[in-house]
């Protein structure tokens, strides 16, 4: 509750000091007309479900998918991974590629058995890609897209930002044909997921995403391009529950929606399920960059602790910080019908 008011106290500031009181930009609507989105992705069973909500989405036109080398997958089974599943929706031409393996500052990573697990795919399969891997960088394919595009281009970050930090540092032009970068991570009045995932990592305030190159979720947040933050603050509203799940297996009309249940039901992900202990994170980010009414939004002055220590990759409301649109909420219960009607829509 402290921080909630440090943040309300903080954007009665910003509102008073001259050229910080400029309101944050707001993405263009998505009302009908095909907009080109790029995925960045760490290729978690998360975004597996969150890559196919937008694949099957008719308003979306997804240009590009880049891996996250430091995040879950690997970048050879990510990229392979990633290609089957645009070829499971229909659209094997798009072009996937990835970035580097090592975060912008320190040595922090996902844990190894965590990576293994998404590498196979946690143990089910997909339809090959015959389209050839890119021979671009993740940066370069990030630059190329967004520079290229005849209109403003929407982008999906899932995973660690290195990509995307990497490609506003190495051309920072780029940010002006970028109408809104929705960022799955952080923690900002909410405890982390890192010290609670059995990492044996002394850190309760971090989320992963951020966790594992701090330096890097900075560096986007202070480039000037426009940033939607969708933290555990508004992802800890969408569980995936087990009556979902059964809802699910009774709901599942295409190959997008199978592959979904298998992940949901018959991997290891079911145990973290009842548990409680599994939330539709990316999905919802996904979710929010097409109908941003599933999501209340407030205005937060955010920096990101980037030294080691057991604050490191903190989302921290700060007086120094960025003003970040965030999301606060979800709507459970839209988000649900609208993640199952996509997905079980005929192919756009």
């Amino acid at each position: 509750m402290f921080l909630k008011l440090l943040a309300i106290s903080l954007a009665l500031v910003l509102t008073a000091c001259g050229s910080q009181s400029t309101p944050h930009p707001t993405p263009t609507p998505f009302t009908g007309a095909v907009r080109p989105v790029i995925i960045d992705t760490d290729m978690d069973a998360s975004d597996w479900m969150a890559i196919l909500y937008l694949l099957n989405r008719p308003d979306v036109s997804v240009e590009a998918i880049t891996v996250s080398g430091t995040g879950e997958a690997h970048c050879e089974p990510g990229i392979k991974n990633a290609m089957s599943l645009t070829a499971l929706a229909g659209q094997p031409e798009i072009p996937v590629s990835c970035g580097r393996t090592t975060p912008l500052q320190g040595d922090h990573a996902f844990p190894s058995d965590w990576r293994t697990r998404v590498d196979a795919l946690a143990g089910l399969t997909l339809p090959s890609n015959p389209e050839p891997v890119t021979p671009q960088s993740a940066v370069e394919l990030l630059t190329d897209k967004i520079s290229s595009m005849p209109e403003k281009v929407t982008i999906l970050a899932l995973g660690p930002f290195t990509n995307l930090a990497e490609a506003l540092q190495s051309a920072p032009e780029i940010k002006g044909n970028i109408d809104m970068v929705y960022l799955m991570g952080g923690a900002v009045d909410v405890p982390g997921n890192v010290g609670t995932s059995q990492a044996d990592i002394n850190n309760q305030l971090a989320e992963w995403n951020i966790y594992v190159d701090p330096r890097a979720a900075a560096i986007v947040l202070q480039s000037g391009a426009p940033v939607t933050l969708i933290p555990l603050d508004a992802t800890d509203h969408v569980p995936v529950t087990t009556d979902f799940v059964e809802r699910l297996k009774d709901d599942r009309q295409t190959p997008e929606t199978m592959f979904i249940y298998d992940v949901l039901s018959k991997t290891q992900y079911y145990n973290f399920v009842q548990i409680g202990g599994y939330y539709f994170w990316d999905p919802s980010a996904a979710a929010i960059l097409t109908d941003n009414s599933l999501s209340d939004f407030e205005t937060w002055a955010i920096s990101v602790i980037e030294e080691e220590g057991d604050q490191s990759g903190w989302t921290q409301a700060s007086e120094s910080g960025t003003p970040v649109r965030m999301a606060v909420d979800v709507d459970t219960e839209r988000f649900e019908q609208l993640f199952l009607d996509t997905l079980n829509a005929p192919e756009k």
